[in-house]
């Protein structure tokens, strides 16, 4: 019923533009008639009086010959100019219907005209960004219901192992460990997808304060201390003292994904490196882990949500991290970027100091 509707309306605009070329004839007609009559009533018009009489006549006979066969015309003509807008909303409503696969071309001569061009450049790309981010989607649920699934049945496992008793004292601390430590992955899982829901519908920055930003990624280095020493990683944080004007909470969650990322990725006895370098009017923090380089391709598409560069998801992480550090970044009026070194990869994050709410 929408199609149909939809072939309707089509056709309907063709036939309103003709309706106003019509409209527009039927006044040059009133107004060769008006002056028709003008002229013979001063007798203006050459010969004698059925001679005007009839060159009278002619005249508006051709003004109404002119009119009917310019709308028709119009009826046809017109459907070529709206042909290129016909084809945008056929794409359009594919689009518009989950069709990531729609792709507009206007052929030649309309598509080597600037603006048609630069038409259909944008609609594709749309296109093919709406397609990454529906499949980036349908990724992150597949992964995320698995990594939600892992904990939840760890967790009633070995809470039915203890329900059975017949423990050991040392066996019922190791499962309540294993319980304690997927309990906490789960908290953890479930406050990075509020945390991203969060920053994204926050539009406004609250909460501004100065506050120490070296004593911050300090803290927030200890708060990973039993993940990177359990790695054997060494952490080098040779900087001052820096303060900085923003949201201390929401920066926090930037220092602890970016730190944490940097532990995931370094190989076991590797390094990760902290620096803090202060310009006239921004701030920048690098935070540079030996390990595997990112490729060009993921570089362009790591900080999008719910993408991971790791494709066998053999790293735990659901692909939010990055994407909340830089929705808290751009929130702050920053930068994030990520570069690859000597076998290093380095992430840095540049903010204004005195930034205002």
């Amino acid at each position: 019923m929408r199609n149909q509707n939809g072939h309707q309306n089509r056709f309907a605009l063709p036939l309103l533009f003709s309706a106003a070329i019509f409209g527009i004839l039927l006044v040059s007609v009133l107004v060769a008639g008006i002056t028709v009559y003008i002229l013979a009533y001063f007798h203006l018009l050459p010969g004698s009086g059925v001679e005007k009489l009839e060159t009278a006549y002619l005249l508006l006979f051709m003004a109404f010959i002119s009119t009917v066969v310019g709308t028709v015309i119009s009826i046809f003509v017109m459907k070529l100019p709206l042909k290129p807008i016909t084809r945008m909303i056929t794409q359009m409503n594919r689009l518009a219907a989950g069709d990531f696969n729609a792709r507009l071309h206007f052929g030649k001569p309309l598509g080597s005209h600037p603006s048609f061009a630069e038409a259909a450049e944008s609609f594709n790309k749309m296109a093919e960004e709406l397609g990454n981010t529906e499949m980036l989607r349908a990724d992150f649920i597949n992964n995320f219901s698995h990594e939600f699934k892992t904990p939840i049945v760890s967790i009633a496992g070995f809470a039915r192992v203890l329900k059975r008793g017949n423990l050991t004292e040392q066996q019922k601390e190791e499962y309540i460990d294993v319980i304690e430590e997927e309990s906490l992955r789960l908290a953890a899982m479930a406050t990075n997808v509020l945390d991203l829901t969060k920053v994204e519908n926050q539009k406004i920055l609250a909460d501004v304060t100065r506050y120490n930003l070296s004593e911050q990624i300090r803290s927030c280095v200890l708060l990973l201390e039993n993940k990177w020493t359990r790695k054997e990683l060494d952490f080098d944080l040779e900087f001052g003292e820096y303060d900085v004007r923003a949201n201390e909470e929401l920066l926090k969650q930037v220092w602890i994904n970016l730190l944490d990322n940097a532990v995931k990725f370094s190989p076991a006895g590797g390094t990760v490196t902290v620096r803090i370098v202060q310009m006239q009017r921004d701030v920048t923090v690098s935070i540079t882990n030996s390990g595997n380089e990112i490729s060009a391709e993921d570089r362009e598409r790591i900080f999008n949500k719910f993408y991971q560069a790791d494709k066998s998801h053999a790293a735990e992480g659901n692909g939010i991290g990055l994407a909340i550090a830089k929705q808290v970044t751009q929130l702050h009026k920053g930068s994030i970027t990520a570069e690859n070194g000597d076998g290093t990869v380095t992430f840095r994050v540049s903010l204004p100091i005195g930034c205002e709410d």
